[in-house]
């Protein structure tokens, strides 16, 4: 399922060090709403999905979820801390308890677009404690692909309360394919 590439998903310049942001960035890896969290969150329930299409997205946005925290691990080393650990700002382990373990189809999309929200939220504030161009665009770069996901993940559950078709399912991986390729 998984295809590794060497390069980042969006490269990662900083003008200068910041270890007090880098560790504030650390939230981004190991935090409640962080991107950690949001692949296992994904991988798991994707387990418990019959709709093929729903499974694909949720795997689709796992994968890729792994690589914004590529791209915050970039930058947190960056920003000068060499060591990263699997933990939030306050420098607390990440905790299996984050992740929601539904397995409702309708509850399930529902805690995924409310996690992608408060990512997003997340990644805002961030924005605003840096002057550092390039790691606003990053930033920025990360709060568009949430709502790429978010968008997605209300639609799914538009589609299934509607009990729509295969054909009206299969329009989810394309726009989810159609959003990758508009950022290269």
């Amino acid at each position: 399922m998984f295809s590794y590439q060497k390069r980042l998903l969006y490269p990662v310049y900083v003008e200068q060090k910041n270890e007090k942001l880098a560790w504030t960035l650390l939230e981004h890896i190991g935090g409640k709403d962080g991107e950690f969290t949001a692949f296992t969150r994904h991988m798991y329930q994707r387990l418990h999905v019959i709709n093929p299409y729903i499974r694909d997205l949720l795997g689709m946005i796992a994968s890729e979820e792994l690589a914004h925290m590529e791209i915050i691990a970039a930058a947190v080393r960056k920003l000068g801390l060499a060591d990263l650990p699997l933990a939030n700002s306050g420098q607390e382990p990440w905790n299996m308890e984050y992740v929601e373990k539904s397995t409702d189809i309708n509850e399930m999309l529902k805690i995924n677009e409310e996690a992608e929200i408060r990512a997003k939220r997340l990644y805002l504030r961030h924005l605003t404690l840096t002057e550092d161009t390039s790691l606003k665009k990053m930033l920025q770069f990360l709060v568009n692909r949430e709502e790429v996901h978010q968008r997605l993940l209300r639609k799914s559950g538009v589609l299934v309360t509607q009990e729509a078709n295969n054909e009206q399912f299969s329009t989810l991986i394309h726009e989810y394919k159609m959003s990758l390729r508009v950022m290269k």
